[in-house]
């Protein structure tokens, strides 16, 4: 019997492409965002996001793509130009550090872009000469009043290493170095206390990257000056600090920041650019992150109806502090890449507040622009996302966070509804402390900062058809009573305002939230419910452990039901343990610009704000249909904040053993409430509400065990919508990343190559030059001096040989000369090392709160690929880094462009094979033939997967 093999193998050997073809696939969720790696390959100044040569591209695109943007660039350079007296930094060092100096660092970025863009512009060349000048004139960038806050540094020191990137070739021989130098000392400075202050190890917190960025922003402009000794070290520290936050970032699975929108763009304002730098200057790449690719729904769930306002829980202004604009480009051209993103930015931007409540900070409103203008990817269409248009719920699990009719046009019954009920800290960091989880890393609450959080558990906020009706109060002092949530009476002491006490977290004495230690370092709330049935919107929350133990509160429940666009009904449910000294509840309500005015209708007591001619109105009532008298107020806020108060209602009502249920609806003008009663027994409360138009009859389960599995039942005239126990949220808690400190360690291993690749750049650009010794000292600037002088000699002898050799092909000598360096960067990091172990425990005795950090982490500079081929760390072998070849690159390392040409080669050969394999193979050959061709094509295929993933891990 014969076999033929010809029909079923070719099939087989074509099936085996779809693995390449599956690898390609998974290739486009590029990591790098398509960023070239530089590879320690410059061309000079600019360097830092574009090279020398993009220049001219970038001004092209000014006059044609980024028209828009760059006018608002020119507008911001011209009212600079028009009233520099305004703008330009005080000569005066006692004025300059007078006050909070932000802006000048913040303005000094888009202005250098200004000129870099119209060089030809007259006097602005000369204004930021004079602008950076008088900001190096100052003897510190700190400000005299918060001294141990480096935060106005950084922003100074940002915005003057980016200028001076920018702008080296318009600056005289005696700028670039004096400019050089005032770099060098805040980069240090910077540095050295990166080792002391809270930033260097409180994660996720808006002053690490903005701080970092800084150093890192410093210490590149150092090393492209030649620096590289310092500037590596600075690197390795910005590295060891951002990567952990990177991969703590991971447990964050909504893409939310705990600190809110308003400080979450003043971190992604510095977070994105130490994504695009990293991946720039060390082809390490974050594009891939998880919380990367859902932080769209951040900026996007959270905009009130009108695009000029967001959720304001936490320490907020009205919107943004920084953006969002250049952070929604940025994740539209390196993450989204649906021009989702784009449109959003320009929405944002069409319908900015230029006077009045919600208009950007005279301090923070240009600092953006030059980064939006490099990140903009004019070939991203804008386009909404596809369910733009109609409102949507959107739970936030692990902010705690519940928005519905996010980012609407501003219409009637375009309505917005925000609650918050969530872990302190957010659920990823509370759970990292709690669970002892990256024990490496991570010592509990100090190495986090949730100052800026408020006592806002079970707190929520209503705009009714867009308008603004019960508002968070903004950046102010953290008690309970500013955040629309509850207190309660009790006699214990603590509490801020006796006899009320609020949540546990509310500070008394201090700006920042109390979090730390005692019943304030397990303050949580939860969600239990968030629910979308037919229009209608149901969310439960409790709050009972963000209050103290002692008052023996058994549940603090509320219960959210948005009946119609503008009708919501509020009803909170409190359970008091059988021994309980609790006697009373008081519920406080906000508007930040709009006065309450009581009202009473029928015996039930309200109030009302009046927008314009329309008025919005609230009343309430307890299960026993009693209604007391509110009050209502404007509650100031003590000097030092950046608002002056918030307008409040505070009911007050009595409770009772075991439960009470407190009742309010609020309502706008398209509605027009008839009548409101309650009543209730131990499982449930009865709410009976008629309209002009409808009558509601709602059945709110309240019990923690109840006869049915229901949240709630609302019957609306002849229809009845189901809110079931089984859409319940369910809790999930992300699991430690796997090897996360090797997963750190891998990406430190960047760092090397680059600077090593920079030595030989150096050393080859000023061979036989006059400054070869020069330039040699200053890289070995803290090597041993006795071994400097030798290699220096070394170096010497090399060059003139070389000088004095005979044709024939020249080889590199700086590769040569570096070979014959000692290692300075395995050297100065023992060093380091050293210093920072023989000064840890005087950091400890010096200041207790900063010591107590784990300082390996900062001092673990021991290069771990010296004398080895791999290091281990909990069973897993460390990723060697070796030099790559990219777009920009000089000269292509050996074994990539090794793998490169095999890999060409190979497909080649595999082609060409199956190519003849499908035409040419004639079925008179033999079995044995056949059999023999198909082995080679079948080794050659798997030699091809081979050298497709080596290709893939080295970029090549």
């Amino acid at each position: 019997m014969r076999t033929y093999t010809r029909g079923a193998p070719t099939v087989f050997f074509i099936s085996l492409l779809w693995p390449l073809l599956s690898l390609a696939a998974v290739a486009e969720v590029d990591p790098s965002g398509g960023i070239p790696f530089m590879g320690g390959n410059y061309n000079g100044h600019p360097m830092l996001y574009f090279s020398r040569g993009d220049v001219e591209q970038l001004q092209y695109a000014a006059a044609g793509t980024h028209q828009e943007m760059a006018r608002r660039i020119r507008e911001a350079g011209e009212t600079m130009l028009e009233h520099p007296e305004e703008y330009l930094p005080p000569w005066s060092p006692a004025e300059f550090s007078a006050r909070w100096n932000e802006v000048y660092g913040n303005n000094l970025g888009v202005l250098s872009m200004f000129c870099l863009l119209y060089p030809h512009r007259a006097g602005a060349l000369d204004l930021v000469k004079d602008y950076m000048e008088r900001m190096a004139a100052q003897p510190s960038w700190l400000v005299k009043d918060a001294p141990w806050d480096e935060v106005p540094l950084a922003h100074s020191l940002v915005g003057f290493a980016t200028a001076y990137d920018f702008l080296y070739e318009y600056l005289n021989k005696g700028q670039q170095e004096r400019f050089l130098q005032v770099i060098g000392n805040a980069s240090r400075l910077m540095y050295e206390k990166s080792y002391v202050r809270g930033w260097g190890f409180q994660y996720l917190h808006n002053h690490q990257p903005t701080n970092c960025v800084a150093l890192l922003t410093g210490s590149l402009v150092y090393m492209m000056q030649g620096y590289l000794q310092e500037a590596y070290l600075w690197t390795k520290q910005v590295l060891s600090i951002m990567e952990k936050s990177m991969v703590l970032l991971q447990d964050v699975t909504d893409g939310s920041l705990y600190e809110g929108v308003a400080y979450g763009t003043y971190t992604t304002r510095s977070l994105f650019q130490y994504m695009f730098l990293v991946q720039r200057h060390f082809g390490i790449g974050h594009f891939d992150h998880s919380w990367l690719l859902k932080h769209f729904a951040f900026l996007y769930r959270t905009i009130l109806p009108g695009f000029q306002r967001t959720v304001a829980i936490a320490d907020s202004n009205y919107n943004w502090f920084y953006g969002p604009e250049s952070q929604l480009v940025f994740l539209d051209r390196y993450v989204l890449r649906n021009g989702s993103g784009n449109w959003l930015a320009d929405l944002i931007h069409q319908n900015r507040v230029m006077e009045g409540p919600g208009q950007a900070g005279k301090g923070q409103r240009w600092c953006t622009l030059h980064t939006e203008f490099i990140w903009y990817d004019p070939g991203l269409v804008p386009k909404p996302p596809s369910d733009f248009g109609t409102p949507k719920l959107h739970y936030f699990e692990d902010w705690g966070v519940v928005t519905y009719g996010s980012a609407l046009p501003v219409k009637a019954n375009s309505s917005f509804l925000s609650f918050k009920s969530g872990k302190l800290g957010g659920r990823a960091i509370f759970d990292i402390v709690h669970k002892n989880k990256y024990k490496e890393w991570i010592k509990g609450w100090r190495n986090f900062n949730a100052g800026h959080e408020h006592p806002d558990q079970n707190s929520f906020t209503f705009a009714p058809n867009g308008v603004p009706f019960i508002t968070e109060a903004l950046y102010g002092p953290k008690y309970t009573l500013l955040n629309n949530a509850v207190l309660f009476s009790s006699a214990f002491s603590g509490s801020c305002f006796k006899p009320w006490a609020g949540q546990v977290t509310e500070a008394c004495d201090s700006k920042w939230l109390k979090y730390k230690v005692g019943p304030a370092a397990d303050a949580q709330g939860r969600v239990e419910a968030a629910i979308e049935r037919k229009g209608m919107i149901f969310i439960r929350g409790e709050g009972s452990s963000a209050y103290n133990p002692e008052l023996k509160i058994r549940n603090v429940q509320r219960n959210l039901l948005l009946l119609h666009p503008q009708l919501l009904l509020v009803v909170d449910h409190i359970h008091l343990d059988p021994d309980s000294p609790v006697r009373a509840m008081s519920a406080f309500f906000h508007n930040t610009e709009l006065p309450f005015q009581g009202t009473k209708v029928d015996g039930v007591h309200g109030a009302f704000i009046s927008h314009g001619e329309d008025k919005y109105k609230m009343f309430w009532m307890d299960d026993t249909n009693y209604s007391n008298k509110g009050v209502v107020g404007y509650w100031n806020y003590p000097r030092g904040y950046p608002y002056n108060g918030s307008n409040y209602v505070n009911v007050t009502m009595p409770l009772r053993y075991p439960h009470t249920r407190m009742a309010y609806i609020f309502f706008g003008p398209g509605v027009d409430v008839q009548s409101f009663s309650l009543r209730g027994d131990n499982e449930r409360v009865d709410i009976y509400l008629a309209t002009k138009k409808h009558i509601y009859t709602i059945y709110l389960l309240t019990a923690e065990v109840t006869s049915k599995p229901l949240f709630a039942m609302v019957l609306l005239d002849n229809k009845k919508i189901v809110f079931e126990k089984e859409a319940a949220e369910v809790s999930s808690f992300p699991e430690e990343v796997e090897e996360y400190v090797s997963l750190m360690e891998d990406n430190l291993q960047h760092v090397k190559p680059v600077f090593q690749q920079m030595e030989r750049h150096i050393l080859g650009r000023v061979l036989n030059t006059v400054s070869f010794r020069k330039t040699a000292e200053r890289l070995l600037q803290f090597t041993d001096k006795k071994k400097t002088e030798e290699a220096i000699e070394k170096m010497f002898a090399m060059s003139r040989k070389q000088s004095k050799g005979k044709g024939g092909k020249r080889v590199n000598l700086g590769d040569k000369l570096s070979e014959t360096l000692p290692d300075i960067f395995a050297q100065i990091e023992v060093n380091e090392k050293k210093e920072r172990q023989r000064t840890s425990k005087r950091t400890y005795d010096d200041s207790p709160e900063e010591g107590d950090a784990d300082t390996r982490a900062f001092v673990d500079y021991a290069d771990s690929r010296k004398n080895r081929k791999g290091g281990f760390f909990k069973g897993r072998k460390f990723k060697e880094v070796h030099m790559v070849a990219t777009a920009g690159s000089d000269s292509l390392p050996s074994t990539a462009s090794y793998i490169r040409l095999f890999l060409l080669l190979n497909m080649a050969t595999f082609f060409l094979m199956l190519a003849v394999l499908l035409t040419g193979f004639k079925r008179g050959r033999s079995l044995y033939t056949q059999r023999c061709f198909y082995s080679i094509l079948l080794i050659d295929c798997f030699i091809l997967l081979y050298l497709y993933s080596s290709c893939s891990h080295t970029q090549c």
